[in-house]
């Protein structure tokens, strides 16, 4: 568990674990200084194909979840009216296709693009920094630590960015005591074992892709649980 250290300056590739180490010995010191110099800029690299990723992943989880919430009240449209042809009136197909919130969309969309792509990008090259070999005693611990670690941070950072955008921030505790342990008990019975089929098979620069595939599931919970 020494391996872990490192802060967050660690974590976030401030202090070199993603790195490749400078040549030493028969290299000038200044060719040593220039891979030093190449390297610190490759750590500050913005991860944008993982962030777009997650970005489109997560507006196809609130897509989903609107169209879920809007099917549903278009049946309670349909039970209190006359249905046509193909068991819709036009008030319930107008319910599931219009009014579609796009500031919500947005807000799930800029928290993917902005925290879950480039962040737990940065999670999984640390903890494949740190546990480089795949045996089964690193692929359980990386997946305990992804859901005491990794979980609890995204559910607390997707609650506070949601709350931030409706001007809600001091009910931030409130919302937490109320929904965010039911919901990472919830996602514990998901993403257990989606994590150990990521971390086991699944190569790292497909690890954000992967996860934000799953994602589109977990999204869908949270975007519906963002709207209570």
């Amino acid at each position: 568990m020494d391996a872990l250290g490192g802060g967050l300056g660690g974590l976030w590739g401030l202090n070199s674990p993603f790195r490749k180490r400078a040549d030493t010995g028969s290299k000038s010191n200044s060719k040593s200084s220039d891979s030093v110099e190449a390297t610190g800029r490759a750590g500050y690299r913005f991860p944008l194909k993982q962030a777009v990723t997650a970005g489109s992943l997560a507006l196809a989880g609130d897509t989903i979840a609107q169209l879920s919430e809007r099917w549903r009240k278009g049946k309670a449209l349909n039970q209190n009216s006359v249905s046509d042809s193909h068991g819709f009136t036009k008030d319930a197909m107008s319910t599931l296709l219009s009014d579609h919130d796009w500031l919500r969309a947005l807000r799930m969309i800029s928290y993917g693009f902005l925290f879950y792509g480039p962040g737990s990008y940065a999670w999984y090259q640390y903890l494949d920094h740190c546990m480089p070999k795949q045996t089964v005693e690193n692929v359980m611990l990386k997946v305990l630590l992804n859901q005491i670690v990794l979980g609890p941070s995204v559910i607390a950072v997707v609650f506070a960015w949601n709350n931030l955008w409706q001007g809600k921030f001091l009910q931030l505790p409130e919302k937490y005591q109320k929904d965010a342990l039911p919901t990472l008990l919830y996602g514990f019975r998901f993403w257990i074992p989606v994590s150990a089929l990521n971390f086991w098979v699944v190569p790292l620069q497909a690890r954000v892709a992967f996860m934000s595939m799953g994602s589109i599931f977990w999204n869908f919970c949270l975007s519906s649980t963002m709207s209570k």
